[in-house]
């Protein structure tokens, strides 16, 4: 199994003590976890997209390049870019720079984006969501596969004879499929070919399997060889102790300030956006939340691994609203003490060879 670290950058009051970071000093924590995660083994580092609500991640390609900079070894992914929002000659010309600044290093994760208020933002017809998210995703392809590229459709004006520049640095960079609460992004994943990335981040564990299995079995009848279909998996959010007793007493008023925090009324029942996991001991016992011991968190990890077959596993240790020092002590105690067990139990050759 191999790890990211990923962020999508939320900027919210302390949930407890109302304090809040400046966004410059925000912005810099998160390119310092990324050193970390890079120091640390870590195999990959992802920066969100989001352009309402309370995150600093509406400019990832400026983050990355940041990231790109001080990190040598590190792959770089996005998580997700909202290509449905986008022109995506604008995502071919500027992701392909970026994977040109790291040498290769970036991969893509695309997907209609998990905030509500993005699509009247930028203009665009909410209903439209996944044939926007189809067609553009689709040119985009077609931009970094491709040279002097014809092109019509309905989201944005006719292309003729188009070769984006730069093109990336080495063949065009892998594109996951983000994958929340909708079959259509699995769909689309597996009639082309390319990986999933499931959230695993709010709903049970039952709702991503759903997804994963629809997937595999659609890779397959496109007439893709089974064993190329690529999973990854979110998590939703990582907080580690010395014991499972220790971690609810230490993070139960936290994780439940948050919860409460970050509930959105007028989203309610509608699938990906509000924790059904709203105490801390529902978020363990059932939830994708990954809180507890260093034995407790592996073996929730690998129960995901039983149900997802996945190769990648996300964690996320800035979404409430601790210190850089206590988040890189997470990631540290995560790469210490959890990871080796899992790439021992659950091998991967993703990005091997």
């Amino acid at each position: 199994m191999k790890f990211q670290v990923l962020s999508i950058v939320p900027h919210s009051p302390h949930p407890l003590t109302g304090g809040l970071p400046s966004a410059a000093d925000r912005l810099e924590q998160v390119v310092a976890l990324g050193e970390a995660a890079e120091r640390l083994g870590f195999d990959a580092y992802a920066i969100g997209e989001r352009h309402a609500g309370p995150f600093l991640s509406s400019a990832p390609t400026v983050l990355l390049a940041a990231l790109a900079a001080r990190t040598s070894r590190i792959r770089l992914l996005t998580g997700v870019t909202v290509v449905a929002i986008l022109d995506p000659v604008r995502v071919a010309e500027d992701y392909a720079t970026l994977d040109q600044l790291s040498r290769g290093r970036l991969e893509l994760v695309v997907g209609k984006g998990a905030e509500a208020g993005h699509f009247d933002l930028f203009g665009l017809d909410e209903e439209r969501q996944w044939e926007l998210q189809k067609e553009k995703y689709e040119l985009l392809r077609r931009l970094w596969t491709e040279e002097d590229v014809d092109w019509d459709g309905d989201s944005r004006p006719p292309l003729r004879g188009v070769t984006t520049i730069p093109r990336p640095y080495a063949g065009p960079p892998r594109i996951w499929h983000g994958s929340a609460t909708s079959l259509h992004s699995p769909e689309l994943a597996a009639r082309h070919g390319d990986p999933l990335f499931t959230a695993n981040a709010i709903q049970p564990l039952g709702a991503y399997a759903r997804l994963i299995a629809h997937y595999r079995e659609r890779f397959e009848a496109y007439g893709h060889d089974p064993a190329h279909a690529r999973v990854a998996a979110g998590s939703g959010g990582l907080l580690i102790a010395d014991t499972p007793e220790q971690a609810v007493r230490r993070y139960k008023e936290l994780y439940e300030a948050k919860v409460a925090q970050s509930f959105r009324p007028h989203l309610e029942g509608r699938a990906g956006y509000n924790t059904p996991f709203r105490t801390i001991e529902e978020a363990v016992a059932g939830g994708p939340q990954l809180i507890g011991s260093p034995e407790q968190i592996a073996e929730k990890i690998l129960g995901f691994h039983a149900h997802y077959g996945h190769d990648l596993q996300s964690v996320t240790v800035d979404g409430f609203g601790q210190s850089t020092a206590e988040q890189t002590e997470t990631l540290e105690r995560f790469a210490e003490e959890i990871a080796p067990v899992l790439r021992k139990e659950a091998p991967s050759t993703l990005w091997e060879g």
